[in-house]
């Protein structure tokens, strides 16, 4: 069970994932192209979503309420998790209340590549799901890309695997505040990667040195070792140069820790998230600033973004046309039709514009 503490914690998380993921919903869409002919775009759901929440290292209540508070809004009608048991063979008690929080019923006591399987092919007692999301391991992210490229498997979001920041730095932050960034990123997985770019070499000497004071008291101290021997530290020449690699590396997690960032957030063009400024630490992302921590990793923020309100809709385009609108339009079709060789295409604009031509 939960304190009063840590469960007041999950609701106001809750609150603010559902005011940003809210704010995302689209107006149905009506535009009438030219006169007679009306082209429409409007929104439905998803009817069943597998959202996976990984627990190899830590449990994560906070992407169950990452995945389920926008496929809630979204109007998904069938939400499942799957996430892995304890060593006790029972799921951690934070993702259940989470989970109870969100609105989820059905969660499976499953994780790993297992679990993708099941979600996606169905078993004995949960029917398959249409799309699958959540971050994972790399194993995890192999499974998705494996049943998503299958057409009896399902839709995925993304690929999402260990987490990884970059930090771009320069001689007026915090020594103590950008080794503690690049900490919590790197405390996820010993693949996680945290990555600076300075401006200063002075300021890398300190953040080098106060990564190693800070390690010393956390309680990840295994897993932080072998991530951050697998983490750099770059000085560049300035902060364009910073944002050039920055842009090909495209971030899970950006953090722009200089002494103007929003004047660099137009230079960005790859990433995940961005967090802005001195007081903008990354777990409030992770946790509860409204934004979702779903991203993706391995540099498919170049092409993917992360997990919003759009990952659990799709958008079905309509079209109308008057007997005039088709009058004046239907030629220009059927000479495309020809053009491309598909004379049944142009039959049926032509049968209808004899039709018309007769009534």
């Amino acid at each position: 069970s939960l304190g009063k503490e840590q469960h007041t914690a999950l609701e106001r998380a809750i609150a603010n994932v559902s005011r940003f993921h809210a704010a995302q919903q689209l107006a149905p869409l009506s535009l009438e192209t030219e006169p007679g002919v009306i082209c429409e775009r409007i929104t439905r759901p998803i009817d069943a979503v597998g959202l996976y929440v990984p627990a190899g290292s830590a449990p994560l209540p906070s992407a169950v309420i990452m995945l389920a508070v926008p496929a809630r809004l979204a109007g998904v009608t069938r939400r499942i998790i799957a996430s892995p048991p304890g060593r006790d063979g029972d799921i951690n008690s934070a993702v259940l209340v989470a989970a109870e929080l969100c609105g989820i019923d059905t969660v499976l006591k499953v994780g790993g590549a297992q679990a993708i399987a099941a979600l996606a092919y169905g078993t004995e007692s949960v029917a398959k799901v249409d799309k699958i999301l959540g971050p994972g391991n790399a194993w995890v992210t192999a499974a998705k890309q494996l049943v998503a490229s299958d057409p009896a498997g399902a839709a995925i979001d993304m690929p999402a695997g260990p987490s990884e920041v970059l930090v771009i730095a320069d001689e007026t932050a915090r020594a103590e505040f950008v080794a503690a960034d690049l900490l919590a990123q790197a405390e996820h997985d010993p693949l996680s990667q945290a990555i600076l770019l300075t401006t200063s070499g002075e300021l890398a000497r300190q953040v080098a040195m106060a990564i190693a004071r800070q390690i010393t008291t956390l309680s990840r101290q295994q897993i932080l070792r072998q991530s951050i021997a697998n983490s750099r530290c770059l000085v560049v020449p300035n902060l364009a140069t910073a944002l050039s690699i920055s842009n090909d590396y495209a971030p899970e997690h950006l953090i722009l820790a200089t002494v103007r960032p929003r004047e660099l957030l137009a230079a960005v063009r790859n990433a995940g998230s961005v967090f802005l400024g001195t007081w903008s630490p990354e777990p409030l992302g992770d946790y509860c600033s409204g934004t979702n921590h779903v991203l993706p990793t391995f540099g498919y923020a170049r092409a993917h973004s992360g997990v919003s309100l759009d990952e659990f809709q799709k958008r079905i385009t309509v079209q109308e046309l008057t007997p005039d609108g088709l009058r004046s339009l239907g030629p220009t079709a059927a000479t495309l039709a020809r053009l491309e060789g598909l004379d049944a295409h142009a039959s049926a604009v032509d049968l209808r514009l004899a039709a018309l031509g007769a009534a």
